[in-house]
């Protein structure tokens, strides 16, 4: 009986560890994060990753409540956190890119709830869902996926982490949320904008022309045209940064 009783309790630490670094990542990564997916849906679904994980390697044994044991507690949190936040970036370029976008076709008061990010303009709103269709039909789930299972590899429970490379990593990509948002918005603001003048033209040439009642129109009637026209090379690049983001995932893990 005591023989059982320690292997049952032998199993529960072995799991115990890839079940945090699952369980932060699913916290943090894009889709898995989403309100829609259920706590319970995510519990069931980190659960079944680590039981897929667990026949792959050896688990050290590492009690729990020990000085190791919460130091390796924290390293398969920040693992865990760090791998989902580097793909949640592109969220928070998308809508920042949004947001000035909206602002530009004088959409800037023209909010949405969004459960995950809080009050979002319309624009940056439509990014996101199309950013989670092409999330999910470049096969981004299952990416993900891999990179967490191979991340057991190339980050093995028990051995020492590199926080400040991580971190650096991190705060490297970051820089992605500003120069993402440029690269979608910067064409529409520069065409928005020459509209814009335009307009101002035409008031100083008619000064009885009631600017608040043709302007906003004719900006927004001009964003709406400037993004439709404008919708593969804005799907081209959200799927350039998915696709740097896998790639930043992957060399960060020194999977890639």
């Amino acid at each position: 009986m005591d023989l059982l009783v320690n292997e049952i309790v032998e199993r529960f630490y072995a799991l115990l560890w890839p079940m945090i670094r699952v369980s932060a990542f699913l916290l943090a990564a894009p889709f898995f994060s989403l309100r829609a997916v259920t706590v319970r849906i995510r519990v069931l679904l980190a659960a079944l990753l680590t039981l897929m994980v667990y026949p792959l390697t050896e688990w050290p044994i590492i009690e729990p409540f020990s000085a190791p044991g919460l130091r390796e507690m924290f390293n398969q949190v920040l693992i865990g956190t760090i791998m989902g936040t580097l793909l949640q970036i592109v969220n928070g370029a998308l809508v920042v890119g949004g947001q000035a976008v909206s602002t530009s076709m004088g959409l800037g008061m023209a909010n949405m709830v969004d459960p995950n990010m809080g009050n979002v303009p319309v624009i940056s709103q439509f990014f996101l869902i199309l950013s989670t269709m092409m999330f999910m039909g470049l096969g981004g789930h299952v990416l993900v996926i891999t990179l967490l299972l191979e991340s057991f590899k190339a980050l093995p429970i028990g051995e020492m982490v590199s926080a400040d490379m991580l971190m650096r990593v991190l705060l490297q990509w970051s820089s992605m949320m500003f120069l993402g948002a440029v690269l979608l918005a910067l064409p529409i603001m520069v065409c928005l904008l020459f509209v814009n003048i335009g307009i101002g033209v035409i008031t100083r040439a008619a000064p009885a022309l009631n600017i608040f009642a043709v302007g906003f129109p004719a900006m927004i009637l001009a964003g709406m045209v400037l993004l439709a026209t404008s919708m593969t090379s804005i799907g081209f690049r959200i799927q350039w940064l998915w696709t740097q983001s896998f790639d930043v995932v992957g060399q960060a893990l020194g999977v890639t």
